[in-house]
């Protein structure tokens, strides 16, 4: 792997008068800039995180609130029925001069417990009309009065300016159907691919489960029900992704293709210094919450948490089961060419590179004639073998080189320069497009990192596509972020 310079903030010495300490100011100033940017970005994650609990409230509601409740003081009316006055009373008493402050103090607290209620009360009421199923069964062009009455309260009750995550305390909890229903709906799913013979045992197993093991297990997913917010998420991932010990590549990963009739431009460098910086962006609009929920009819919030994983997530394999690693922030791409791979920058002092700058990197890369390093070439094709071979490798390859593999798994993303072209053509476009599709989803086998959340590929005449890993999210997530 390509190898990055070391920098060193110090550089000691011993000469004949002394130890001497020789301060390197750039490396202390990169040093000093990446500390504010981690403060910043705590700072910015406190501060969203408060707005959407707050949500569908607003700071400036608790001013007025507060605003109003001293007016009324001030006109000698007591809103809170002598709370504030027994709030008072437990304040300690800083002598005659600070009473008025005791008061301001009072009324800032019952404000605060007012203000709280109120918000609760409009998270359980949105969460109640959230729960309303009604509007799903309408026919299309018509609309019942009771959802025209719902479609009005929710459109009361859910604020105004919502960001990303501003909805989630107020998603309704996954109802755990009953088991009955629930048997049912799998002997009628089974029915068709069973014999006759085959389907009646099978119902004659679904009875015994229902008189003799079901009661219990339904009380277990009931209780997992009233404390998570989704009773089958978790084990969906863990069950269905994480432990199956198939390999990535056609079994769980997908691909997204770009513009099938239009290339914004031919250069290889130019269109991957464009879509990495747009996809940095869309990341620094993540992380700041400024992209809106997904609203069904304009009004029906779908959960957005698998939108926290879109970045900086690589599927680390185990032998039993994988686990996935997501950073709070990576500044590098990992970009893989001509069996090379590089570590490339994509801040400089607190900033986001430029798609021009970005671009000059990757054509350096392109230009660069140099070989691959031994066993460098191939290295990715272990990420596409089955999960328990590649977790017992990575465990060695972790002790020889833990620098270059933090490099790609720590990467916000992982960038694949390909050497050939892609993409519909006019002479055969059932073939050109198969293949297409082919190299997105496989490439060679060994030119993409299929544990990352997704792998940008840029194709030699300018040509895009994604391939992504399923467990972190479904694919709407992904395909949002594409468009």
């Amino acid at each position: 792997m390509a190898e990055a310079h070391q920098a060193v903030g110090f550089r000691t010495s011993l000469t004949s008068d002394g130890a001497e300490v020789e301060l390197s100011a750039p490396v202390l100033q990169e040093i000093y800039l990446s500390g504010l940017r981690s403060w910043k970005r705590h700072l910015s994650r406190f501060w969203n995180d408060f707005l959407t609990g707050v949500f569908p409230a607003s700071p400036l509601s608790w001013l007025f609130l507060f605003s109003a409740i001293q007016l009324a003081w001030f006109l000698q009316l007591d809103p809170s029925l002598g709370l504030m006055e027994k709030i008072k009373e437990l304040l300690p008493d800083w002598g005659g001069q600070h009473h008025r402050l005791r008061g301001v103090l009072a009324a800032a607290l019952f404000a605060s417990c007012l203000w709280g209620t109120l918000i609760f009360t409009l998270h359980v009421a949105l969460r109640l009309l959230l729960s309303y199923h009604g509007w799903l069964l309408e026919p299309h062009g018509a609309m019942s009065s009771p959802t025209k009455t719902w479609l009005a309260l929710v459109r009361i009750f859910s604020g105004r300016h919502p960001m990303l995550l501003s909805y989630q305390r107020s998603l309704p909890r996954q109802p755990v159907p009953s088991v009955q229903d629930t048997v049912r709906k799998y002997l009628e799913s089974v029915r068709p691919v069973l014999s006759d013979e085959d389907f009646d045992w099978t119902a004659v197993l679904a009875q015994e489960f229902l008189r003799l093991q079901a009661s219990l297990l339904q009380w277990y997913l009931r209780l997992k029900s009233w404390w998570a917010s989704n009773y089958v998420s978790d084990w969906w991932e863990e069950f269905v992704y994480l432990r199956s010990r198939n390999p990535l590549m056609v079994n769980s990963n997908y691909y997204m293709m770009d513009f099938l009739y239009v290339t914004p431009t031919p250069l290889q460098a130019a269109r991957a210094g464009n879509a990495v910086h747009a996809l940095l962006l869309y990341r620094h609009r993540l992380n700041r919450q400024e992209i809106p929920p997904t609203l069904l009819m304009g009004m029906r919030p779908l959960c957005s948490a698998q939108y926290e994983k879109i970045f900086n997530t690589t599927r680390i394999p185990g032998v039993q089961k994988d686990y996935i690693r997501h950073l709070h922030d990576s500044q590098h791409v990992a970009v893989f060419h001509r069996g090379r791979f590089f570590r490339v920058g994509t801040h400089s002092r607190n900033s986001l590179l430029s798609p021009r700058a970005l671009e000059q990197q990757f054509q350096r890369i392109l230009d660069d004639p140099s070989p691959a390093c031994p066993h460098e070439e191939h290295l990715a094709a272990l990420t596409a073998a089955p999960r328990g071979t590649w977790a017992q490798v990575r465990t060695s390859l972790k002790t020889q080189a833990a620098e270059a593999l933090e490099a790609v798994e720590g990467a916000a993303f992982f960038v694949s320069l390909d050497a050939e072209p892609a993409g519909l053509t006019r002479e055969d476009p059932a073939a050109s497009l198969d293949a297409y599709a082919h190299t997105l989803l496989a490439g060679r086998g060994h030119d993409r990192w299929f544990d990352k959340s997704f792998t940008l590929i840029v194709f030699s005449n300018g040509k895009l596509g994604l391939s992504v890993e399923h467990s972190w999210a479904d694919c709407p997530i992904s395909g949002h972020m594409w468009e």
